[in-house]
């Protein structure tokens, strides 16, 4: 007898995922808690796996589906994302199961080809809007391109009402109740927030549109059922407003002071900086050492604050490595609103936080100054500056000095140029203008579409030239 059963969720539709209790690392997301990969099976007239699991777990699944059926009466299959934690094992489950067809998205069928997963069946692509009958329930499918990828999907069961998200409203949380709330709800916030921060953030502008979407749908969902995670049987009622609040990034009067230190001296710089902050009535500070903190939770408490301010000692004319790796880490996840500062120590020669101060301008962090540093130990009077550094950063959060904070390159530029032939990401909307080029891809204005590079790419989602079409 099999140690994993499947767990009824509705009806006719059970939970058939995995379990991974081990594992810590995600694309540089730390996973302290491990995660799950949800899979579902719709028993109806004609049985549907909804998504596959990490490879490792192939034999999880189909011992959890072996609980309620025999896994050749799967018909098929559907791949709401072609990610290999989702799909890993799908080759080696329809060798097993034997399905009709596999059903995935036009992004999905290519994403599946591009990994050497397409499946020894009929692979069918899906049209956004479109429906499957199953017998007493249908699918009907919603595209949700770049969250997080160009295939991502979701689909919904009528009847059940259960709307499967795939990585939309889920976190990375393994453990032995399949519902968020049956589970410490502190955990449950903190995960679902690392989550977005980590993985949606870069596509927040998306996530949005989304989620007003599905309003708009007026779909009656009982429950969400994401790939990881745990299910919401409350409709969503908490984590829809929660993705309202995150995507739209709006500034708050959190601050996050980030540092690394090598004799303590930008440590004692980063206190003082504290002060200042305190001293401006500002109560919500995360004090965050990196050699004791993650990138992935400094990229957490960065999604909801409207402030962040970032130390290094100077090593070799650079920034250490630990504050080179949390900035590297943060412009991929492109954060926007925010207000900030510099500061750090060094020895015989500067040069790291003149570093950092061009990584956060390059992230569109609107720094309140320039960086503060100082040779060796600070004295009194640059701890004094250090403290007033962290109020001038207080005043601009309070709205006491001019200008806004930056903007990421998610806001599409306007076409201005009379005639010029712009292009248009069939993914995101993302409008290339060429009187505008793209610097940060060393496009220069006045470049024409069809002098784009092989290698362009949407500064939205990221999709390729291939993607594009004339706007």
């Amino acid at each position: 007898m099999s140690v994993f059963a499947a767990e009824q969720i509705s009806d006719q539709v059970y939970w058939v995922g995995a379990v991974d209790w081990g594992l810590r690392e995600f694309h540089g997301y730390q996973t302290g808690r491990g995660t799950t990969y949800n899979a579902f099976l719709i028993v109806d007239e004609t049985v549907t796996l909804i998504d596959t699991v990490r490879a490792p777990f192939q034999d999880e699944l189909l011992a959890r589906i072996a609980s309620i059926i025999d896994p050749a009466r799967i018909d098929q299959i559907v791949s709401l994302h072609a990610e290999m934690d989702h799909s890993g094992c799908l080759p080696g489950v329809v060798e097993q199961v034997r399905p009709q067809r596999v059903y995935a998205s036009r992004n999905g069928v290519k994403a599946l080809a591009a990994h050497g997963l397409t499946p020894d069946c009929e692979l069918i692509a899906v049209e956004d809007g479109g429906t499957l009958a199953l017998g007493r329930t249908s699918l009907r499918f919603i595209n949700t391109p770049m969250l997080h990828w160009p295939d991502s999907m979701f689909a919904y069961l009528t009847g059940a009402n259960i709307l499967f998200s795939q990585d939309g409203f889920g976190m990375h949380l393994a453990s032995n109740e399949r519902y968020a709330d049956e589970l410490e709800q502190g955990v449950v916030a903190y995960e679902a927030a690392k989550y977005f921060a980590n993985i949606l953030l870069p596509f927040a502008t998306l996530v949005g549109r989304t989620v007003t979407r599905l309003e708009s749908l007026e779909l009656p969902v009982a429950m969400i059922a994401p790939d990881h995670g745990p299910l919401w049987r409350d409709g969503g009622a908490w984590i829809l407003p929660k993705y309202r609040q995150w995507a739209a990034q709006e500034p708050t009067d959190k601050v996050v002071v980030c540092y690394h230190t090598m004799w303590g001296s930008t440590d004692r710089m980063a206190h003082a900086v504290v002060e200042g902050l305190r001293a401006r009535g500002l109560r919500h500070i995360e004090l965050m050492p990196l050699a004791q903190s993650h990138r992935s939770d400094v990229a957490t408490h960065v999604l909801d604050a409207g402030a962040l301010i970032i130390g290094t000692s100077t090593l070799n004319k650079q920034q250490l490595p630990l504050v080179a790796d949390v900035l590297c880490y943060l412009t991929g996840l492109q954060p926007r609103n925010l207000v900030g500062a510099v500061f750090g120590s060094y020895g015989w020669s500067s040069g790291g936080t003149e570093q950092v101060a061009a990584a956060m301008q390059g992230m569109g962090v609107q720094l309140v100054d320039d960086p503060l540093r100082t040779i060796y130990v600070p004295d009194d009077a640059t701890l004094t500056a250090c403290e007033q550094l962290g109020e001038q950063v207080g005043a601009a959060l309070q709205g006491e000095t001019a200008g806004v904070p930056g903007g990421s390159v998610a806001s599409a530029p306007t076409p201005t140029t009379a005639g010029a032939q712009c292009a248009r990401c069939t993914v995101c909307g993302w409008i290339y203008d060429p009187a505008a080029g793209v610097s940060e891809q060393g496009i220069a204005p006045g470049t024409p579409v069809a002098d784009l590079p092989d290698d362009f790419f949407c500064p939205v989602c990221r999709v390729g030239k291939d993607q594009f079409a004339p706007a």
